[in-house]
């Protein structure tokens, strides 16, 4: 899919404001606790990497909705418009693809986390807490693939 100016994703960039702003006042109390203490709190790298991981998936999010994803364009720029269109297709099928199969197979994970009763190794709390944001901002970015492909049928 051609990327075309629109607006930014504005949910997407507010909550990605506010997972790094918890990510900066947990690690920064962290460095304080340590510094003032040697006592390091022991849930800061747990949430950290759970922050990191949603701020990631929510980078990704705000990337596809906004046409900012990374491609490589040198040879597909060289191509008639009917081969950038073909490649852009198919581009926009793996992406679905890849997602689509990253949703199910998280969904997966966070099921057997919660059947299971798995629970984190710091804070003991269910670890499916953690894993089913995984599949839920895999399926945002599908939703948001698939959107993309309905606004462009409607401007062609």
């Amino acid at each position: 899919m051609e990327p075309t100016k629109k607006q930014p994703a504005r949910i997407e960039r507010a909550l990605a404001a506010l997972v790094m702003a918890a990510l900066t006042l947990i690690t920064g109390a962290n460095v304080v606790m340590r510094y003032c203490t040697n006592v390091s709190f022991a849930m800061t790298e747990e949430v950290s990497v759970f922050l990191l991981m949603v701020l990631t998936l929510v980078g990704a999010v705000s990337a596809f909705a906004e046409g900012r994803h990374v491609r490589i364009t040198l040879f597909v720029n060289s191509l008639p418009d009917t081969g950038r269109k073909v490649c852009n297709a198919l581009a926009w099928m793996c992406n679905v693809a890849m997602f689509g199969m990253l949703t199910w197979l998280a969904a997966l994970v966070a099921w057997d986390d919660y059947s299971f009763e798995v629970t984190s190794p710091a804070l003991g709390v269910p670890q499916w807490w953690y894993s089913g944001w995984l599949p839920l901002a895999a399926a945002v970015i599908v939703l948001r693939l698939v959107l993309m492909l309905f606004q462009r049928r409607g401007k062609a």
